[in-house]
């Protein structure tokens, strides 16, 4: 509860706007504006080309594959703006079962409302101003939509609330989430760190920090590597800071470490930097057995994903969550050091993005999710499967391009991989999320003259110092 806290009352800490501030935001929004609706007729054409292709083609697609009265379940995942729980929606829809999508009343415009595979959409109060409201709300859909099983699809607060929410949720439906101890103790980077190396498995070195004077005084002449300082409560913007200690200079390190909002309410995590490969994964889990994994290539903000073998992170997984016996979806950062060894970075005890390299293999991710069946292996990647992007995301990497070798790779990264939203047979999200869903986000900005840090059309939002 401690760390729920601590996030809310660090957002509630708002500094002045200045004037030139209110005008750097309206130019960035109009700007962003401006260059959606130039896009806006390219994605109305592909959108309405496919449409009346499916259309036209319908009588001679292949039958979706059914389930039987008696299996259909009405299912029901949140988090509708991101397109993790669209991919889970496709997935389940796929399956043939009816799929309830819902968010929070902020993202009312989810563009993933429009998809052929959500039945109906619900809206629901923020679950960290009121946690009874919201499980309440969440209880009310479940009654009224007769919901045979609930998958949270969250963000990093409302992780820990949906988990809190479980006990009451499971009078009426299966909650497919980890409890609330567990997720605290998983989402406290350095709790986690410490419970893995109970288990036997290998993490970095790491200290808890709730004061500067921790990092401050602390000796670095007898460490081999540098040290990276991560905030413990999710951090939207700080995150993606992988500055190095010490610094250069002593005089630097202070300057630093003293910006930085550490306190006994919100501590952070000092962890030894492994040089290396770092990964992503994204495990689902039914009582402590890995039943769906992926392993990626992972980046400082990742809109990338194509799946890797990696045996001896999906064994490390494995023994972690075995040991645990928990059911529900976990996500894991890795680092691959230069003499072959892993180390687990943290753990995210919610949905990873890289659930989407399993577009091609729907309803076999469904069945991952909802079989009790005993497993030997858990469900992978097909290794030919086309690695994901965001189209708007790489159209915005253009202006970072430099040279023809990078304009190549380019070229050849988006003709090898697909997008992770649009979808032939389900192609209205990938115009609504860009042109209504960001579109009515840049609006509501610009009439507040407000800005924001960059656009995330992964999780359908824009990301903003304190925001969610």
């Amino acid at each position: 509860m401690a760390q729920s806290i601590s996030v809310s009352s660090s957002q509630s800490v708002t500094p002045p706007i200045s004037v030139g501030m209110r005008f750097a935001a309206l130019c960035q929004n109009l700007a962003t504006l401006t260059l959606l609706l130039l896009a806006l007729p390219i994605n109305a054409t592909i959108v309405v080309i496919s449409q009346l292709l499916n259309i036209l083609t319908f009588p001679f697609q292949k039958k979706q594959t059914t389930v039987t009265a008696a299996e259909k379940k009405n299912i029901l995942i949140s988090g509708g703006k991101m397109t993790k729980a669209l991919q889970l929606a496709r997935f389940f829809h796929a399956a043939g079962h009816r799929v309830v999508l819902t968010e929070t009343h902020k993202y009312w415009l989810s563009g993933h409302r429009f998809s052929r595979a959500v039945n109906k959409f619900y809206t629901t109060p923020v679950p960290e101003k009121d946690s009874q409201v919201y499980t309440q709300a969440i209880i009310d859909i479940v009654k009224r939509e007769n919901i045979d099983i609930y998958i949270p699809v969250t963000s990093p607060i409302a992780s820990y609330y949906d988990a809190l929410a479980k006990p009451a949720l499971s009078e009426y439906c299966e909650v497919f989430h980890i409890d609330a101890p567990t997720c605290e103790m998983l989402d406290d980077k350095f709790a986690f760190s410490e419970k893995a190396r109970s288990f036997g498995l290998s993490v970095p070195k790491s200290f808890k920090i709730t004061t500067p004077e921790q990092v401050l005084n602390f000796d670095f002449s007898g460490e081999t590597r540098k040290y990276i300082i991560k905030s413990i409560p999710y951090d939207s913007v700080r995150r993606l800071d992988l500055t190095k200690l010490p610094c250069e200079t002593t005089e630097e390190t202070e300057a630093f470490v003293r910006s930085l909002p550490i306190s006994p309410q919100k501590p952070w995590i000092m962890q030894e930097f492994i040089p290396g490969k770092e990964y992503c994964t994204h495990s689902t889990v039914r009582d402590g057995v890995l039943r769906l994994h992926c392993c990626c290539e992972s980046s400082a903000f990742q809109v990338n994903y194509e799946n890797v073998e990696n045996p001896k992170i999906r064994e490390w997984v494995r023994h972690f969550v075995k040991e645990l016996e928990v059911t529900g979806q976990l996500s894991f950062d890795f680092i691959e050091a230069e003499d072959g060894k892993i180390y687990a970075i943290e753990c995210n005890p919610r949905t990873h993005s890289a659930i989407t390299i399993f577009h091609d293999r729907l309803q076999q991710a469904a069945n991952a999710y909802l079989s009790k069946e005993p497993i030997t292996e858990p469900l992978q990647a097909l290794p030919n499967s086309k690695p994901t992007y965001w189209t708007y995301h790489e159209v915005w990497r253009l202006n970072e391009i430099r040279s023809f070798s990078q304009l190549r790779n380019w070229i050849k990264n988006m003709w090898r991989g697909t997008d992770a939203i649009y979808k032939f047979d389900d192609a209205l999200p990938f115009l609504m999320v860009h042109h209504w869903q960001i579109t009515l986000l840049l609006l509501k900005n610009l009439f507040k003259l407000k800005g924001w840090t960059r656009i995330d059309f992964n999780i359908g939002k824009l990301v903003e110092l304190g925001g969610d």
